[in-house]
């Protein structure tokens, strides 16, 4: 069971069974739980002809490892939506928009990035592989299916992926509270990545130097900074909102 991956939560399983069925091996539900979301949920189980379980509490406890599962846990195999970044640069047509998480560990972080990049329009999302956390059973559920839809590239050297994609024509743009500019001066139309650190400690100064421009996210009352994720869904639709304003 170690060589797959484990699925928890109504989001996560419903979403692997859309996208990509044929990983899943087997799906565990509670047994007592007869109520129309699981029905429907095994109804769609067995359009796909997935094995379906019926187990008590405990198993399915055991099975998520201390993550909320709601009833359902299921095993797959592991999914990788792209090797690197030049397979997702490589398919696009339109001006790219990425997402670099430099130094995000904590995992219900990085789900509500993956959740608000699909939601954004986001054509991967990029982590350095020392200083990220993977895919695990938290991130699936709280990404609510995005983690199926959207690439999470975990990079072996961070600032040497950065530089590819200067090459490529990628704008990088990192946030900071020291930046003089704001987001809002930003051109958001062309193709970019916004890049962004933890909370605390910020992006590493290697980071930081790697960027083509840093901008600061205007911050009118007393909190110094936000949660990376929200900081994340900031830029990102600042970005969609201008591409939108383009095309009109």
């Amino acid at each position: 069971m170690a060589s797959h991956q484990i699925l928890a939560g109504f989001h996560a399983v419903t979403a692997r069974l859309r996208h990509a069925p044929d990983s899943i091996k087997e799906i565990y539900i509670e047994t007592s739980r007869k109520d129309k979301r699981m029905q429907s949920l095994v109804d769609q189980a067995e359009r796909q002809k997935v094995k379906i379980y019926a187990v008590n509490m405990e198993r399915l406890d055991g099975l998520a490892k201390g993550v909320r599962h709601q009833g359902v846990v299921a095993l797959a195999e592991q999914r990788q939506l792209a090797v690197n970044i030049h397979d997702v640069l490589d398919v696009v047509t339109e001006p790219v928009l990425l997402l670099i998480l430099d130094s995000v560990t904590d995992p219900h972080n990085l789900g509500a990035c993956l959740r608000t990049a699909d939601a954004a329009g986001v054509h991967a999302v990029i982590a350095p592989k020392d200083r990220a956390v993977g895919l695990n059973a938290t991130v699936q559920r709280v990404a609510c299916g995005a983690a199926d839809t959207v690439p999470y590239l975990m990079v072996t050297n961070l600032a040497r992926t950065m530089r590819e994609l200067k090459e490529r024509d990628v704008w990088l743009v990192g946030t900071t509270d020291q930046a003089e500019q704001d987001i809002y001066q930003v051109d958001g139309t062309r193709s970019m990545a916004w890049v962004m650190g933890a909370e605390g400690d910020g992006m590493r100064r290697l980071t930081a130097e790697t960027c083509d421009e840093l901008v600061r996210i205007p911050m009118a009352g007393s909190v110094e900074s936000l949660n990376v994720s929200v900081a994340s869904a900031v830029c990102l639709y600042e970005t969609s909102r201008q591409r939108l304003a383009a095309k009109r």
